[in-house]
């Protein structure tokens, strides 16, 4: 059964949004919104709330959070957007460079949203977006400085990059970052510890540190939530807790293919079936589809191997870089695939990445797409 979907994008010169019919078939636009700004994340909340956020960095007002309460037909700024506190002392003062991702709080508790930030912050708002707040855990924390290595990041900033909430449990959380790995918490923020044992660093003297890895990507698998996915900086890894040990699943895909890339994405129904868009990983900056060749791969053995989907994507000359939240799926059945790439273009699957087919072009360059229930 398929239904109607939302795409929320985000752009580096504004927000579009696409819709579709019930089979997924055809698309009608409405944008640009905010032309002209960075949006890095563009979401909706996924508990019935309606709230729909924008992080954005606009050039007069600096990163903000915009909110809509009417499907998008109206927009405010955030009365408090996120911010560190203000310190006297210059070796200790941050400022938000821009907020890179939105998470919806726990179904338990509706109106909390938590957001990741550059440099490395963990923001919360318990107010539906409207104000933000500080949480001392993890900006705060003792080994923040170390979790956290001035001059350590990505080409857009060390980043606090994704926010996953364990659905069963309110305070068990995960963090990514570009600087330290994955963080957890078992008390709903007040306190981190770094969960990396495994994760391979090919960049530092230490192959197999407690924490310094680059965390571009993690999925929890909402129906074992036990069950969690990463796309690291140097390859694809999946845990099962309780055990705090990854295990690299990324070995088992082809050779000259390699197992980098920024996104992971779950089955919504499938337990043992993910997908990754893996991109070069050797000296090209930024990453490209290894050969010019884009495809999907998905497993559904839980990593012991993987399959290329790549039929309607181009054959040669397709060098598509596909940003860390540019690529979603829904929960149709099949399930739908998207990804949007910096070159403007959004490509989507109603096949379960079978097939693919251009639905949309000419686009700024795409940082964010989120499948969601039309409204």
């Amino acid at each position: 059964m398929t239904t109607a979907v939302q795409l929320l994008i985000g752009t580096r010169k504004g927000a579009w949004v696409y819709r579709s019919d019930a089979a997924r078939r055809d698309w009608s636009v409405t944008g640009p919104i905010f032309l002209g700004q960075i949006v890095n994340h563009f979401v909706v909340d996924p508990r019935g709330g309606g709230t729909m956020l924008m992080a954005a960095k606009t050039g007069h007002l600096g990163p903000t959070i915009f909110r809509s309460t009417d499907a998008g037909a109206t927009w405010t700024e955030a009365a408090q957007p996120p911010a560190f506190p203000k310190s006297t002392d210059p070796r200790s003062a941050r400022a938000v460079e821009h907020t890179f991702w939105l998470e919806a709080g726990h179904a338990d508790e509706p109106g909390v949203w938590w957001a990741g930030a550059s440099p490395p912050g963990l923001f919360v708002s318990h107010d539906d977006g409207v104000t933000w707040e500080s949480v001392a855990g993890f900006n705060d924390h003792p080994m923040y400085d170390q979790w956290v290595p001035s001059g350590a990041g990505t080409p857009d900033g060390p980043l606090l990059n994704q926010i996953a909430i364990d659905p069963r449990d309110a305070k068990h959380m995960y963090i990514a970052t570009s600087t330290g790995g994955v963080f957890e918490s078992r008390d709903r923020a007040q306190s981190w510890a770094p969960l990396n044992k495994g994760v391979e660093v090919t960049f530092g003297p230490d192959p197999y540190p407690e924490f310094g890895q680059d965390a571009h990507s993690i999925a929890i698998h909402p129906l074992n939530p036990d069950r969690i996915y990463q796309q690291n900086h140097c390859g694809i890894y999946r845990i099962d807790r309780p055990s705090r040990d990854w295990r690299r699943i990324g070995e088992t895909m082809p050779a000259d293919v390699g197992d980098i890339g920024f996104t992971v994405l779950t089955h919504p129904r499938e337990v043992d079936t993910a997908w990754v868009f893996p991109m070069d990983g050797t000296t090209v900056w930024p990453r490209t589809s290894p050969g010019g060749k884009p495809a999907v791969y998905r497993t559904r053995d839980a990593g012991l191997s993987w399959e290329r989907q790549d039929a309607g994507f181009p054959r040669e000359q397709g060098w598509f870089t596909v940003k860390r939240q540019a690529f979603c799926a829904d929960a149709g059945a099949p399930v739908g695939l998207y990804l949007g790439t910096t070159g403007g273009e959004v490509w989507m699957s109603d096949d379960e990445g079978a097939g693919w087919r251009q639905i949309g072009a000419h686009l700024p360059e795409i940082y964010s797409v989120l499948a969601t229930p039309a409204a």
